[in-house]
């Protein structure tokens, strides 16, 4: 393929399809890649999520996202990316993994599952759902194993470990309870964390305090198996029955492939990747970084609300390079 592009972006989330939207608006050519479906991530999600941010902090576009609540639930954001999409009519490549990608002459060469792309600049905005967080003991290989939730129904009449103190893990504790499955939480630290978003926090305290659902303090799950699950607790090592553990651990960024493009990460940092914060610039020149994936381990750092102004300094600092040319 001849053709180079201005910029190659890899990602459709929605960090990546703003990134898109500013590139056209400034009549650069573009291509977004993405290895799942449009806003992978957000499909991902577990159906009956709720956003922490109110639907104005999700906007992208100039476009408002009108919901029936205030804040808007996984399936309205997915129709509000789509439509979205479509009234860019952005130039998207969907179910195409990138692969490999090398710098010569100053143009970037990028390999997917499916084809080969030239560009003069790379917006990385991978986010970091896609690689959980092992717990790295006995048993986790086992199918009963998941380290993503979806639907609650599921899991009713069954038992279910929950692991994690996070949104994650109390959202799927309290809808599997409600539909009927025996909830037990097993947290590593002494409290709920404090980033549970605030209305629901009372709810799962609410349900501990009435023995709906079982939680152990300062724990960790050690072994599982086909039935059972040990745990360790301040008063030694419990074996309980179990039919499923959803190990809600938390993802990070894949690390793997930012080092295989050449990024520089700290691993005394978080594995933050190097870059520029006002210009989203990496160690490499013109190989941006857009989205929840500049903070490494720090996922907790960037979100949809605070990272979508990435996408107006790259193509600032795009055009300000052309210009200086």
């Amino acid at each position: 393929m001849d053709n180079i592009y201005d910029i190659v972006i890899i990602g459709a989330g929605p960090i990546g399809i703003a990134c898109a939207i500013e590139a056209k608006k400034n009549n650069l050519s573009y291509i977004i890649l993405e290895k799942g479906c449009l806003v992978n991530s957000l499909y991902n999600y577990p159906v009956n999520m709720t956003f922490f941010s109110t639907s104005e902090k999700l906007e992208i576009g100039d476009t408002p996202f009108v919901t029936t609540h205030p804040k808007p639930k996984r399936t309205e954001a997915l129709e509000y990316y789509r439509r979205i999409h479509n009234k860019f009519e952005l130039q998207t490549k969907l179910f195409e993994a990138v692969t490999d990608c090398d710098k010569h002459n100053d143009i970037f060469n990028i390999t997917t599952t499916k084809n080969k792309y030239k560009a003069k600049n790379i917006i990385v905005a991978t986010g970091f759902y896609d690689i959980p967080m092992l717990l790295n003991i006995p048993g986790e290989e086992l199918e009963k194993v998941k380290h993503y939730y979806n639907d609650p129904h599921y899991y009713s009449g069954q038992h279910v470990i929950v692991v994690g103190a996070s949104n994650s893990s109390i959202d799927a504790a309290l809808e599997t309870y409600r539909k009927g499955a025996k909830v037990t939480l097993v947290i590593r630290s002494n409290e709920i964390s404090q980033r549970v978003k605030y209305w629901v926090r009372p709810d799962i305290e609410n349900r501990i305090a009435e023995g709906e659902i079982d939680v152990f303090y300062n724990s960790n799950i050690t072994e599982i198996t086909a039935s059972a699950a040990s745990i360790s607790t301040p008063n030694g090592v419990i074996t309980i029955p179990n039919d499923f553990v959803l190990a809600l651990t938390g993802y990070r960024p894949n690390f793997e492939l930012l080092s295989h493009f050449g990024i520089q990460m700290d691993p005394r940092n978080s594995m933050i990747p190097h870059h520029d914060a006002m210009t989203m610039e990496t160690n490499i020149t013109n190989m941006y970084l857009a989205g929840v994936v500049c903070g490494g381990l720090n996922t907790h750092l960037w979100f949809i609300e605070n990272s979508r102004i990435h996408a107006v300094r790259i193509i600032q600092d795009i055009l300000l390079k052309q210009a200086n040319f």
